[in-house]
């Protein structure tokens, strides 16, 4: 709708010029037509015809007359001349005249379609018009020194003023609260800005959300401003009523904790609502001793969803319903999905964790994907638990002792070990390492009870290498598939000379095995002199958290002759607000921690394209630069008020616009029966609902879409059950995507915007 703006105002070019009629253009044609023609004088013909018959007149005194004889002929001769030329001036007069009437029709055609397009023209200014004033959002077109131009009508209703009143003043004089866009802000001669601002009406104050694209014309410097603005008073009014709602939902929650003995399946629904409203509750205005007690009640509810997970895992065990289910899965995909989500628990204690997968374990292994998972869950968590310096190295290798070759995950931290005598217990029903009384980490010690039972329900062995005070390795070591083939030689990175700059130890020792095993050298240096000895390398990855704000470390390298290295930072997820920052700093790359492999690989590909071809215009993946958020319209079928209230706060909190129904029916018609343009942009299904579950309402939508022959609507499935044959079932019915309750806001936000 800003676009429309690019036009000269309408109702500005009437007030300066007045209406312009087909009339008017039609006279103005015909002037013109007039002013270039040009006819021969009526009386010339006359003339020359006299002159002719004068000539006659002569020649035949003279011959009468006795003159000689020459004068007669001449004369006689200079009629038939001029005879001549009297007979080819007629001629040209009538093609003259011919040619005269060809233009004058043609003008006429001219004049004719001129004026019919003159007539679409008004028409089509009064229909612009009309859209910009029937819109309902505020429209609004000023100049560089920020007067309105134009204003439609929703803002002079908004004021209780004339729209073209408007025209000339200043919006800070009308009581909104916009600021120009400074210069700095403009790239590639425009802006986009988004904001939220409260204007004082008579009504008292209504909220918008204000979207101002501001341009500079390159050619004369005049600076523009278009901006469009919707009322968000509802969605601002929501957020306070939320906050509310939410302490009504814990007061909920606490209620239903006592049942955890009887019905701890059904606790999975309300411990969704605990951790999810903590995380959001996190994200607000907090004293430090609140954020203490939200931190408290955040990490207590996850150590309880964690038991109660771990107590429905082994009474499934008891009673003979355990069940593996075999499917082609990427070992390296999946430890590194592992690794990813216990990152921020290995983060929060300033240790490291990082993942390896050698360069001859299969793309693709036959395995349960989801007990696989959860094994790797159990270990990985414990050695973060344990670790309190240091880090942990998730090693994924094949090996083949055995008749078999087989696989192995293997899980090596850096925490307090183990004596041999607890070794051989921990794998019991409530073992821990620490069994007194005075025992310093919480935990019922059934997570390597299950994990055990699982691994040895596939065929496989799990088991620890340990001492004290040297820390554990804990090993799961599964039969490979006689299918399962080994890729090529890895040689990516041939000619990669990589220089590590940090003290992340045992994840900056994955990351350097990763960058070996793909055909590349790496050095690793704890300081910035020992990188500055590496003159020979090609690029240099260096730790986010040993960056001061003025970018030292990488100005201290750039000083020391690195002057044309690409350089790539190394970061946490929880600390991606220095990008913009980093990349001022000279940082063109960046690679989020744990790092991935097919991540690694791209970006330090990608630099070293452009360090190879330095003339070459620069292609490389850069930091991501900021930009205006897009709203999306989504849908919740959820009939759990608490997971609804969850979701929907923090889509909303995020500037998404959410309806919720409580049940798949009322889903189904809110996306068949919705209008054009109303269809929501994406639907959260829960899988079990009154009236109708999940499945059934994913079904209906898409079969509305195959007979109406519209775009599928993406759908992504909202469960409690996480097993990956769940996942698996979803999504061959239609689903488009998959999130595990209970729900993290921002593993729903990153399903919602991906």
């Amino acid at each position: 709708m800003v676009a429309v703006l690019k036009t000269k105002p309408i109702r500005q070019a009437q007030v300066q010029n007045g209406p312009v009629s087909p009339a008017r253009t039609a006279a103005f044609v015909h002037r013109q037509s007039h002013a270039r023609s040009w006819s021969l004088p009526t009386w010339l013909p006359w003339l020359w015809f006299g002159l002719m018959l004068a000539t006659l007149a002569l020649g035949g005194v003279a011959y009468l007359s006795g003159a000689p004889l020459f004068i007669p002929a001449a004369l006689g001769i200079l009629f038939v001349v001029k005879l001549a030329v009297f007979a080819y001036a007629l001629t040209s007069h009538r093609r003259e005249m011919q040619k005269g009437a060809a233009a004058l029709n043609r003008r006429q055609w001219e004049i004719e379609s001129l004026s019919g397009k003159m007539w679409a023209l008004q028409e089509s200014e009064e229909r612009l018009r009309s859209l910009l004033d029937a819109l309902g959002d505020l429209v609004v077109h000023r100049d560089g020194d920020g007067r309105i131009l134009y204003a439609n009508d929703g803002l002079g209703l908004l004021l209780d003023r004339d729209p073209l009143s408007l025209a000339g003043q200043h919006l800070t004089d009308l009581g909104v609260d916009i600021s120009l866009v400074p210069d700095a802000a403009f790239v590639e001669g425009e802006c986009l800005s988004s904001t939220d601002v409260a204007i004082q009406t008579p009504n008292g104050v209504r909220w918008f959300s204000w979207i101002e694209h501001s341009m500079r014309d390159p050619s004369s410097g005049t600076v523009s401003h278009r901006a469009i603005a919707r009322d968000i008073t509802g969605r601002k009014r929501a957020e306070t009523e939320a906050i509310a709602a939410r302490e009504r939902a814990e007061d909920a929650n606490k209620a239903k904790s006592r049942f955890l003995a009887t019905v701890s399946h059904e606790i999975r629904t309300p411990m969704n609502g605990i951790i999810g409203m903590a995380k959001l509750l996190a994200d607000t205005n907090l004293s430090p001793e609140q954020q203490t007690y939200v931190g408290a009640v955040s990490t207590s509810g996850e150590h309880l969803l964690t038991l109660i997970e771990d107590l429905l895992d082994y009474s499934k065990i008891e009673a003979g319903r355990f069940e593996i289910e075999l499917q082609k899965v990427s070992p390296r995909e999946l430890s590194e999905n592992v690794v990813e989500l216990l990152a921020a628990r290995a983060y929060s204690k300033n240790i490291g964790l990082g993942v390896r997968v050698a360069p001859d374990v299969p793309t693709l292994i036959s395995t349960d994907p989801g007990r696989l998972r959860q094994v790797l869950i159990n270990l990985i968590g414990n050695a973060v638990k344990f670790t309190e310096t240091g880090g942990v190295l998730v090693d994924v290798s094949v090996t083949d002792d055995g008749d078999w070759p087989a696989i192995r995950f293997g899980v090596r931290d850096t925490g307090p070990g183990l004596a041999q005598s607890d070794a051989a217990r921990i794998f019991g029903e409530f073992e821990q390492g620490d069994g007194t009384t005075t025992r310093r980490y919480g935990g019922a010690g059934l997570g390597l009870a299950i994990s055990k039972r699982i691994v040895e329900a596939m065929q496989g062995t799990i088991g620890v290498e340990a001492a004290p005070g040297e820390g554990a390795i804990f090993c799961v070591t599964l039969p490979l598939d006689a299918q399962s083939e080994p890729p090529g030689k890895a040689t990516a990175l041939a000619g990669c000379r990589a220089v590590i700059l940090s003290d992340l130890g045992i994840e900056v020792e994955a990351l350097a095995t990763t960058i070996r095993d793909h055909g590349g050298r790496v050095t690793i240096a704890d300081t910035v002199e020992q990188a500055a000895l590496c003159r020979d390398c090609n690029v240099i990855l260096i730790d986010a958290r040993l960056e001061d704000g003025d970018g030292s470390c990488l100005a201290a390298l750039r000083a020391a002759g690195l002057t044309n290295v690409p350089a790539i930072t190394l970061i946490a997820p929880d600390n991606r607000g220095r990008l913009a920052r980093l990349h001022e700093q000279g940082y063109a790359h960046f690679l989020a921690r744990p790092v991935r492999t097919e991540t690694l690989l791209r970006v330090l590909l990608a630099a070293l394209a452009v360090t190879a071809a330095p003339d070459q215009p620069k292609a490389s993946p850069r930091l991501p630069q900021p930009s205006a958020n897009r709203s999306r319209s989504i849908l919740i079928a959820e009939d759990n008020e608490i997971n609804a209230l969850l979701a929907r706060s923090a889509l909303a909190k995020a500037g998404h616009r959410v309806k919720v129904v409580g049940n798949g029916r009322a889903a189904v018609d809110a996306v068949t029966q919705a209008g054009e343009g109303q269809a929501p942009d994406i639907v959260l299904m829960d899988l079990h609902m009154p009236v109708m579950d999940g499945l059934d309402a994913i079904a209906m939508i898409r079969k509305h879409e195959e007979e109406k022959g519209t775009q599928p609507v993406p759908i992504i499935v909202l469960s409690a059950d996480g097993q990956e044959k769940t996942r698996h079932h979803v999504l061959a019915h239609g689903a488009t995507g998959f999130v595990a309750k209970p729900l993290d806001p921002a593993t729903l936000l990153n399903a919602v915007e991906a």
